[in-house]
């Protein structure tokens, strides 16, 4: 297996944090800065390092990060806390964030439903 085909099961900083969404509000630029943050907090995180100092991640690294976004972010739990739920070997954090995912997805579903019920009521009354 050639070394580029080896590496591309990995991402880049910038991919992840393009592909977790982290958005510098100020100026609009991707956040890496988050990710190195989090990955001097969470032990979990072991980027391989590749040509150099650039950080590469796989999917297990991202799915780790995309857990710590959900906690941090969407829960609103501290750090501490989000490393208490990593740490615990019976954690249900798959189970929570597979629940969130399903929900928000079943929540855009009827949302687009009620926008399309106020269209034909709109067309109805107008």
């Amino acid at each position: 297996m050639s070394n580029t085909k080896e590496n591309s099961k990995y991402k880049s900083i910038g991919e992840v944090a393009a592909l977790l969404n982290l958005i510098n509000k100020k100026t609009g630029n991707l956040s890496t800065h988050t990710i190195r943050f989090w990955e001097k907090e969470f032990k979990q995180i072991k980027p391989k390092i590749f040509f150099g100092k650039r950080r590469y991640y796989d999917e297990k690294d991202i799915n780790i990060l995309k857990k710590i976004k959900y906690l941090l972010k969407d829960k609103g739990m501290t750090l501490n806390g989000v490393k208490k739920v990593l740490n615990s070997e019976n954690s249900d954090i798959d189970e929570l964030y597979n629940n969130t995912i399903k929900q928000k997805n079943n929540i855009k579903s009827k949302l687009k439903k009620i926008k399309n019920l106020i269209t034909v009521i709109k067309e109805k009354n107008g």
